[in-house]
Parts: structure tokens; sequence; C-alpha cells
């Protein structure tokens, strides 16, 4: 049974320990992805996340490509943690590529010139809360997933792979998978510290 919103938004965790299993159809996946890049807010209505779903082979391509971007730049010494992380991501049964497109934004820049500056920031925010959206999605259908950033190294390899439109910017990458192992304990600051209210 699908969780309801806050226990996913509090279950929702790092995994870094997952398998190429699903506990949900492919079909199922897809429709989060589909709904959370739909229905996500954004700046002016920009409408500017983007998202590509890699399932199977699609998805190891991907973190072939990200660990052979990085043995260009790791010291060969050094090499072998980086592959092991890799190699953890790559045990996904899939990964959730995130983007956003430039044209909404420079639009926006056009057509409200006194908020310029702002709309790049605002669009940051839109991927933020479209990444959180599939990952409570993924979350409460029994996924494990996290959230990494590997786009500067590899994202002109992406776009060569998957015909990726040159305007989508590449922001951040999310394996999925079950969870074959819990994650650690997360510590919390005081909450007064963080939070308050005037009544």
């Amino acid at each position: 049974m699908t969780m309801n919103f806050f226990e996913a938004v509090k279950n929702r965790r790092t995994y870094y320990s997952i398998s190429k299993k699903s506990p949900v159809s492919d079909e199922r996946i897809r429709e989060i992805v589909e709904q959370a890049v739909k229905h996500c807010p954004s700046a002016f209505n920009s409408q500017s996340g983007r998202a590509v779903l890699l399932f199977g082979a699609e998805s190891d391509a991907f973190w072939g490509l990200v660990k052979e971007s990085l043995r260009k730049i790791v010291p060969a010494e050094k090499f072998a943690p980086t592959e092991e992380k890799i190699d953890g991501f790559a045990a996904a049964y899939g990964t959730v590529l995130f983007f956003e497109d430039g044209r909404p934004v420079k639009q926006l820049q056009e057509n409200f010139p006194t908020y310029a500056e702002h709309f790049p920031v605002w669009s940051h925010h839109a991927s933020g809360m479209l990444q959180f959206i599939v990952w409570a999605g993924l979350e409460s259908e029994g996924f494990g997933a996290s959230l990494q950033h590997y786009a500067p190294v590899v994202e002109d390899a992406v776009k060569q792979r998957w015909g990726i439109p040159a305007e989508w910017k590449l922001i951040a990458q999310m394996p999925f998978g079950t969870p074959t192992a819990a994650p650690g304990d997360k510590e919390f600051q005081p909450l007064e510290e963080r939070f308050k209210v005037f009544e």
C-alpha cells in the first residue's frame, strides 16, 4: 500500500545499498516521474524542469559514462574507491536524470527584465522540488534512492548518448532500486533552532 505524503517525507533517506530489483512495475515508475514533471511548481509557471528515466542497460550505460569520465581526471592510484562508489550506483534498477531547460528561463528574463537575475535561481528552486517529488514518490513505493551530482564531467557524453537538447542543463542524477541495507542513522538539529511560530 502506498504510504501517505508525510510518511514518505519522513522515511525518505539516502540509500547507497540498492539492487536491480523493483517492487513495482516500470509503468508505475514512469508514472511517478511523469506526474512529478507535470505538477512540479515553478516560477511564473515556467515548467523548465526536464527528466530522463533510464532503465536496465540504459542506466548501466549512464554509470559507465560517469566511470570513464572520472577515470580521465582521477589519478590511477586513487581510482579504486571512485570505481567502487560508481559501481554501487550502477547496481541501481534505474536512474533518473534531472535537467533544467534554459529556454523558458531566458524567455522570462526577456519578458520580465526587472527580475532577470532571479530567474536562474528560481529555476534551481524548481529543480530541487522536482527532485524531491520524485525521491519521495519512489520512497512511497518501496525504493531506496540517492541524489548524485556528476553533471560537469559527464554532461556532454550524456547529451551525445541520448540526443539531449543543447539547452537542457544536467543538474543531478538519482539511482534507485530495492534497498539491500538500511540507511545510516540521521541526526536532527534542535527544531526550536530551525522553526519559529508567532501567534
